[in-house]
């Protein structure tokens, strides 16, 4: 679920080594056409899954020099570089695993009993199985990983509320550098 078409996954075997050698992951990537095509890269930080606009910044400088040299895509592009955001998507089995507890939205390549699409709170792993509560379900479901196609967290209050709380603990200790230039914290 990273990549979806050849093109995709030619861009992320370039791009996943130089991220990670940078302290990145790749989350997804897209390549959309149009007049002009965009490579749209969601990265996050491998030590604590954020990324801001430096890094952002930072890990575009070095792809772009590296897709100079590599040219995976023979139009002339647009690169961008993004974090994943509050509804990010789930493109990787430990994502299910590292956001239990959180409202997710999951879209099948198949029908099971009659539909694709399922909301509910994500409940771990059980193997290769995502584990969900689904919306007015009594019983934990059990998807196959390999049966997703799409899936990404959903925005709640809680979600707010505590990203609400990490940037005014962020902006604090942006403050705190400020005044003490020995310190070094996240913007």
């Amino acid at each position: 679920m990273k990549t979806k078409t050849n093109m995709d996954n030619r861009i992320l075997a370039i791009a996943s080594p130089v991220a990670e050698d940078m302290g990145y992951g790749i989350v997804r990537i897209r390549v959309q056409g149009g007049n002009r095509s965009v490579v749209q890269i969601m990265a996050e930080r491998l030590s604590d899954g954020m990324m801001n606009v430096s890094d952002c910044a930072q890990l575009s400088r070095a792809l772009s020099s590296v897709f100079e040299v590599e040219d995976p895509i023979d139009d002339a592009y647009v690169l961008e570089v993004s974090s994943p955001g509050l509804d990010r998507p789930l493109t990787d089995l430990k994502h299910f695993e590292q956001y239990s507890g959180q409202l997710a939205r999951l879209e099948l390549d198949r029908f099971v009993e009659g539909r694709k699409r399922f909301r509910g709170t994500l409940a771990g792993l059980d193997g290769e199985n995502v584990a969900i509560n689904l919306d007015k379900e009594q019983e934990t479901a059990l998807i196959p990983f390999s049966w997703i196609s799409e899936a990404k967290l959903l925005i709640t209050d809680e979600m707010i509320k505590k990203g609400s709380k990490n940037n005014k603990v962020n902006n604090n200790k942006k403050i705190s550098n400020k005044n003490n230039p020995s310190q070094k914290g996240d913007i």
